[in-house]
């Protein structure tokens, strides 16, 4: 993922390890869940709910818009004190928003336009099926919407809008009949959600695994703003000046189990569900994050254990960087075709995997390894450029 410190307005006067660390390991726990050796062999805990429930990868990309949303805090207060700034600063925030939009739709289209080059397809057939929305995408949008409702709104009314954001998506999905349906549910594809999509995006536009509803959609971004809001006013407490560190700590962990209850309690009629960004996720997974971020808060920033934040804090300044070039990879070495020996061809990446780890272990245990050499590769990659002070911001 993204770090959320690149989406801000300017560096945070008041700065904490503990979210830099927090954000790094978020970070490299979404490349790690996102490049598996095989996407046929992968250990439970890293693969997302089938549906509804929570597996710990479902809590990754929550835990990032809910760290987006500590950071916009952190960053935009004194913006915010200022009215004389406040259209500043949301041109900023959009345009940033807007360049990662343009992120996630580069990586969407890339594919697509290499096969137009080298088949009989054309460049127009690729945008005529490129995936509108994605994870990098659904960051721009909650980036923008969220720094509007902060910079505009007070804490109160933030607080306000969270509990609305909430209640009108669980009033939307469960007692709003489908068209062509004719009845609220929560399944795949006739869901309002994914009605919503087919008819916006159209099937040619949503995720390629399913064609007829993206987990990422249009409906399901609002409770992500949600996620980001929860964040945001996380941040405004943590930045309080007149509140000594055991009170903010045990304010996130009684925030954070608060959260967890509420969420597993809503989960009884709304069920968890990451795809469809159900509120009792919202609240499960923000309240995780929060008894996450207090952890790290107590042990960093209070009791001063730092020497081993390093290698998450680098993974964490570079995150944009880290996540594109992730992305990235597989696509431009996969292009590069290799002749096997049975004569069959095969992507340069996908060779390298079936030569170098598929024979030396188990199918799910080469899967790991791949994925672990993955993060530790780009780590060194970081590393070099942590040292050099080389940071890529959008």
């Amino acid at each position: 993922m993204l770090n959320p410190n690149q989406l801000i307005m300017t560096e945070p006067k008041q700065r904490l390890l503990s979210l830099d660390f927090f954000r790094g390991l978020t970070v490299a726990a979404m490349i790690l869940v996102n490049n598996p050796g095989s996407w046929g062999h992968i250990y439970a805990p890293l693969e997302h709910a089938e549906w509804n429930g929570c597996t710990p990868t479902d809590l990754i990309f929550p835990f990032f818009l809910w760290i987006v949303g500590v950071s916009i805090a952190f960053a935009m207060s004194s913006n915010k004190a200022d009215p004389s700034t406040h259209q500043k600063t949301i041109i900023k925030a959009a345009k940033r928003g807007i360049i990662l939009y343009l992120l996630g739709f580069f990586l969407a289209i890339f594919g697509k336009i290499i096969s137009a080059l080298t088949t009989e397809s054309t460049i127009l057939e690729a945008f005529q099926t490129v995936r509108l929305l994605g994870v990098l995408q659904r960051i721009g949008i909650v980036f923008i919407i969220s720094s509007v409702i902060f910079i505009k709104f007070s804490n109160k009314t933030i607080f306000k809008t969270l509990i609305v954001i909430l209640a009108v998506y669980w009033a939307l999905m469960t007692f709003v009949p489908v068209p062509g349906v004719g009845y609220p549910n929560m399944e795949k594809e006739t869901n309002l959600a994914a009605w919503i999509d087919r008819g916006i995006l159209t099937e040619a536009h949503t995720w390629a695994s399913s064609k007829t509803w993206d987990p990422e959609g249009v409906l399901s971004t609002l409770p992500a703003i949600g996620t980001c809001l929860f964040g945001i006013l996380v941040g405004v407490w943590m930045r309080r000046k007149d509140v000594d560190n055991p009170t903010k700590v045990a304010w996130l962990f009684t925030t954070g189990i608060t959260a967890v209850i509420l969420g597993l309690l809503w989960d009884l009629q709304f069920p968890i569900n990451k795809s469809l960004w159900t509120s009792s996720y919202v609240l499960y997974a923000g309240g995780l994050a929060a008894v996450a971020l207090a952890l790290c808060y107590w042990i960093i920033d209070v009791q001063g254990y730092k020497k081993f934040t390093t290698p998450f804090v680098v993974y964490g300044v570079n995150a944009i960087t880290v996540f594109f070039l992730a992305g990235l990879m597989p696509r431009v070495l996969n292009l590069i075709q290799v002749t096997k020996a049975d004569g069959t061809k095969t992507g340069l990446l996908v060779l390298f995997y079936e030569t170098c780890y598929t024979p030396f272990f188990s199918p799910i245990n080469a899967s790991l390894v791949w994925a672990i050499t993955y993060v530790l590769g780009f780590y060194v990659l970081l590393y070099f450029m942590y040292k050099k002070n080389i940071i890529i911001k959008v």
